[in-house]
Order: C-alpha cells, then sequence, then structure tokens
C-alpha cells in the first residue's frame, strides 16, 4: 500500500491545482477586463488611480444598476405616452362625448404614483390644490406636465412616496383628488 503522505503521485495532483487555480486566475482576470471595457469612462466614480478588479465588478454593478433604473424610466414613459395617445384619440374619435370633466385618474406602482387629470378650457381647477394633496398623503411631485388637444387639458403629475416604508394608499389620495374637482 502506498501512503498519500509520501508521495505517490500525490506531488503531481499538488502541481495539477495549483495550474488549475492559476488558469481559473487568469480566465477570472480576462472576463474583468473585458467588463471594464464595455463601462464607459465618464462613469467611472473612483478616483484611484489603479483600480483593483474589485473596484472594477462595483463599477460594474453600479453602473448596470443605472441603466436598470434608466430603462424603468424610459418604460415608464413610454406608457405614459401610450396612454395619452390613447385618451387623445378617444377624444378625437368623440369617445369621451358625455364624459364629465374634470376626470382623474390615479395609476398606483410600487412607490410610484401616476396622477392624470383631464379638464376643459372653460371649467379649470386649482393645479396648487392637487400637489398639495399629493404632499399631504407622503408624497413628492418628481415631475409634472401639461398638454392641451381641442378644448381638452391633460395634465399628468409623476409623485413618488418621502419613505418608501411607508408607501402611498393610491385609493385615498384618488378619493381626495375626485373631492377636489367636483
Amino acid at each position: 500500500m502506498k501512503s498519500s503522505k509520501n508521495g505517490g503521485g500525490g506531488g503531481f495532483a499538488k502541481v495539477e491545482r495549483k495550474t488549475v487555480e492559476k488558469n481559473r486566475r487568469i480566465h477570472m482576470k480576462s472576463l474583468c477586463l473585458k467588463l471594464s471595457s464595455l463601462i464607459p469612462k465618464d462613469h467611472y466614480t473612483s478616483s484611484k488611480d489603479a483600480l483593483t478588479q474589485q473596484d472594477f465588478l462595483e463599477e460594474a454593478a453600479s453602473y448596470i444598476k443605472k441603466l436598470k433604473e434608466r430603462i424603468e424610466k424610459l418604460k415608464q414613459k413610454r406608457e405614459l405616452g401610450a396612454s395619452i395617445r390613447g385618451i387623445s384619440n378617444d377624444i378625437s374619435s368623440g369617445m369621451m362625448i358625455g364624459t364629465k370633466l374634470p376626470m382623474i385618474e390615479v395609476r398606483h406602482q410600487e412607490t410610484n404614483l401616476e396622477v392624470v387629470l383631464i379638464s376643459s378650457t372653460d371649467k379649470r381647477f386649482m393645479f396648487h390644490e392637487v400637489i398639495a394633496v399629493l404632499e399631504e398623503e407622503g408624497a413628492e411631485v418628481v415631475s409634472a406636465s401639461f398638454s392641451v388637444v381641442g378644448d381638452k387639458i391633460f395634465h399628468t403629475i409623476h409623485s413618488q412616496a418621502l419613505s418608501s416604508r411607508i408607501g402611498l394608499e393610491a385609493s385615498r389620495v384618488s378619493e381626495r383628488l375626485k373631492e377636489l374637482v367636483r
């Protein structure tokens, strides 16, 4: 019987493990370099002259997170555009005839709230009151815009919860806003 402590091929296995580990490290370094080459130079937040592999990976993770956030914002913008186009098409095709204005719609997604208000040019409402209701309910207005189509005014307000733990109660916001436009 051969003892695994006294040679008998044990040295060869040790050298082979070292070679495999060395090749793995070389491969990982190569992959990190490829990844770092995909990140725009203006994204790097570190002021170090020489970045470590860990620094490259952190920068890549940060960049990917920013891209995901940007994609989400663009999706929301696209959905908003589609819904406004749909409402505009409904108006132009006469589907909103008989609809009592002003009209309000509240859409809720996680900690975000989108408020779409439609009013006529002859019957307006106090925009600052709508903003006040949102703020009282724990929302921070991120953006607001309006467009005029014929004699209709479309207001779109994007807001988010001041505290992600507390969130927003969309039904309560909706009820309070409906009281305003009555």
